[in-house]
């Protein structure tokens, strides 16, 4: 019976790792399958330029995985029962479960609405292809209006200051603020806080520092004894994972990611791995890996690697697990590169302007091009698992 290896989301960090363990391990030996709900690969990276009006290349999984041998599964997954070592799935024809031998859970992160009233009902979002969809079309709805709409992004972070920027910059007629908790820009340099600031000048954008939000209506932002009137309000104040692994029986961390070793591999159940933003990862630095794309791809490599090395009875490799800086757009022409140090402080030195939006340009075609070329320049021999390399050899000297 082959080794089954069940690949939960198709982002980033779970293509990555599928379509380099189909190139790498016999066919004979293991049978891949990869579990996703949307049928085209999102760039999430880009999203908030969709919801600004961009249009977006989304390849299609089946092309992506055409040739790979990969086996894909349109559907959303519903449960993981670790010890039983299935994964339950829904979809169109009423769903099922998928039995695993080896499971890498990769099903990223959504927003986190922590707790405020009224973000799930009135606010908008951009960590999902629908959810920026549906953004565009309020933006679309509010730039017919001809009156000048008001977007309120609610969240400093960078999802935050890339989304209002973008916004502010694609749809000029439209008024846009941003909201920060604390300072604007509190994990830059200072020389980069600067250049951020006259940015937002530059754009029109509103920005409101030191502001918390209490709660969100269907037109309106309440502020502590503030209230902020807004016709569409862009909820970026944080990620959250996804509750299966918790429900699994998985160790997961507070928030729900789940604990791994150095190798990506679940603390409490062997068998599993994780990466991308649902991997509790500790860096080279000694802290938690941020949730981001780049950390996405070291995850995603050594969790390969692992795999790689533990079925086929090879060494394991440690990959590079680092967190180097932050590549911010703001807008189209614009950007911030921020590099940070071994305690993931920002440096004096950074790029703005032209050159660091290219850079972002690059980051962000690269990160498509790969995604898209998921066996692309890997080794064409493949290597057999180790319990049938065993099995070869008791035959042959029988």
């Amino acid at each position: 019976m082959k080794h089954r290896i069940v690949v939960l989301g198709a982002g980033y960090a779970g293509a990555y790792v599928a379509g380099t363990l189909a190139r790498q391990l016999s066919p004979a030996d293991t049978e891949i399958t990869v579990v996703n709900a949307e049928p085209d690969f999102v760039q999430r990276l880009r999203l908030h330029q969709l919801a600004a009006g961009q249009e977006i290349e989304a390849p299609q999984l089946a092309d992506v995985f055409s040739g790979t041998g990969i086996r894909l599964r349109l559907a959303r997954v519903t449960a993981v029962d670790s010890e039983r070592q299935v994964v339950a799935v829904a979809d169109s024809d009423g769903g099922g479960e998928l039995g695993y031998d080896t499971l890498l859970y990769a099903l990223g992160s959504h927003v986190a609405d922590h707790g405020v009233p009224g973000v799930t009902e009135h606010a908008f979002h951009v960590t999902s292809r629908p959810a920026a969809l549906r953004l565009r079309e309020r933006l679309d709805s509010l730039s017919k209006w001809g009156e000048g709409g008001r977007v309120l992004v609610v969240g400093d972070g960078l999802t935050g200051i890339e989304t209002a920027t973008e916004i502010a910059e694609s749809r000029p007629g439209l008024s846009v603020t941003l909201v920060a908790r604390g300072e604007l820009g509190a994990q830059l340099s200072a020389g980069a806080r600067s250049h951020l600031r006259h940015t937002c000048d530059r754009l029109g954008i509103t920005v409101l520092e030191h502001t918390s939000v209490e709660a969100v209506e269907a037109t309106r932002v309440l502020c502590g004894g503030t209230v902020l009137a807004s016709d569409a309000t862009v909820w970026t104040a944080g990620f959250a994972v996804n509750p299966i692994a918790a429900a699994s029986g998985l160790e997961v961390t507070e928030n729900g990611q789940i604990v791994v070793d150095r190798t990506m591999r679940s603390l409490s159940h062997p068998n599993v791995y994780a990466a991308g933003d649902s991997a509790y990862a500790i860096g080279d630095n000694g802290r938690p890996l941020p949730m981001s794309c780049a950390s996405a791809g070291y995850t995603g490599r050594q969790a390969t690697a692992a795999i790689m090395g533990r079925l086929t009875g090879r060494e394991i490799a440690n990959t590079k697990l680092e967190y180097v800086g932050n590549h911010i757009s703001l807008g189209r022409r614009d950007g911030i590169l921020q590099m940070v140090d071994g305690e993931g402080q920002a440096k004096p030195k950074y790029l703005s302007g032209r050159t660091a939006a290219r850079i972002k340009s690059g980051i962000v075609r690269m990160s498509l091009w790969a995604t898209s070329h998921p066996t692309f320049g890997l080794p064409k021999r493949t290597r057999r698992l180790a319990a049938a390399q065993d099995a070869s050899a008791e035959k042959a000297v029988a």
